[in-house]
């Protein structure tokens, strides 16, 4: 069971997860000791999945992100796994969701200029079969992050 402590300490390696335990310590009133054990709790418990860098995109050439809505008549778990392997393959596609509604999936793509989407659109009908394709270039990122709220967490 989290308390409130074990919350502030996540919603904290979230923001930073390069954050000293000395300054996270000092931060949830904890001695560092106490704040590595609890870390290190959090970590064998699944709470902190993994501790990642989170790369400029700007800087690192892929300034641009198309959203690639995707219908497919084929829902069989052998054309899933190649659907699976094709995106997976592509480093571009930085997210990808099964989805419920219209379409069937959803893939988040990050490009140096939106002219490069078409060879990724390429790279996934090679390898597998699709119905329809959508995509959609985003004009404004207005909020962005891999943070999620920490008050649910048991």
């Amino acid at each position: 069971m989290l308390d409130e402590r074990d919350r502030k300490i996540l919603d904290l390696l979230q923001t930073d997860a390069g954050i000293s335990v000395t300054d996270l310590a000092d931060r949830v009133a904890l001695s560092v000791s106490a704040c590595s054990r609890r870390i290190q709790r959090l970590e064998e418990s699944g709470h902190i999945a993994r501790r990642i860098v989170v790369l400029d995109r700007e800087k690192m050439g892929v300034p641009t992100t198309v959203y690639a809505l995707i219908k497919t008549a084929h829902h069989a778990d052998e054309w899933i796994e190649r659907f699976r392997k094709a995106i997976g393959d592509i480093p571009e596609i930085v997210e990808a969701h099964r989805l419920t509604g219209n379409y069937d999936y959803i893939l988040k793509i990050v490009l140096p200029r939106v002219e490069q989407y078409d060879v990724i659109y390429k790279k996934i009908v090679r390898k597998v079969e699709l119905f329809d394709v959508s995509a959609s270039i985003s004009m404004e990122e207005l909020k962005s992050g891999a943070s999620i709220p920490v008050g649910y967490a048991q």
